[in-house]
C-alpha cells in the first residue's frame, strides 16, 4: 500500500512525539511508534524497559497492542522514531527487533514501514522474509 505524504507526516509526527515519552533509563535509546488502523486512526507506543532486560516493551507492540484492544487492526502503515540515533545511523540499528517482526508478521502482512528522518521504507516482507507459522 503505498502511504500518501499526509499519512507519512501524521504517523511520523505522532511516532516522534511519544518516542520523547519513551521509558530507556539502561539503553538511552528511545522509540516511538504509530501505526494507523483500518478506522484511519493513529495508534502510539514507547518503547518501556525494566532492570530485568527480558520484561521490556517495544514500542511496536506497545502500538500494536493498544490499537488491537481498540478493536482497531487491519494495520496497513507504520512508523518508527528514533531520537537519540545520529542521521547517519545504518539501517541495522532503525529495525525493528525480532519479536517485533514476528508479531508484524502475523498481526500486519502486507504493512509498510517508515522510519522517520532517515528515509527508509520496508515492507514486513523485507525484515522478517520467513517468519514461523504454526501448521
Amino acid at each position: 500500500m503505498a502511504i500518501t505524504p499526509e499519512v507519512e507526516e501524521r504517523l511520523c509526527r505522532a511516532a516522534d512525539e511519544v518516542a520523547l515519552k519513551a521509558y530507556a533509563p539502561y539503553s538511552h535509546f528511545r522509540v516511538g511508534c504509530a501505526v494507523v488502523g483500518a478506522s484511519g486512526r493513529i495508534h502510539i507506543g514507547a518503547n518501556v524497559e525494566n532492570a530485568s532486560y527480558g520484561a521490556a516493551l517495544c514500542a511496536e507492540r506497545s502500538a500494536l497492542s493498544t490499537a488491537l484492544a481498540e478493536a482497531d487492526g487491519g494495520f496497513t502503515a507504520l512508523a518508527l522514531a528514533f531520537p537519540d540515533v545520529s542521521p547517519g545511523a545504518p539501517a541495522t540499528s532503525l529495525v525493528p527487533c525480532g519479536i517485533c517482526r514476528q508479531w508484524l508478521a502475523e498481526l500486519a502482512p502486507g504493512i509498510e514501514i517508515l522510519v522517520c528522518g532517515h528515509g527508509l521504507r520496508f515492507t514486513i516482507e523485507d525484515l522478517l522474509p520467513t517468519p514461523f507459522v504454526l501448521p
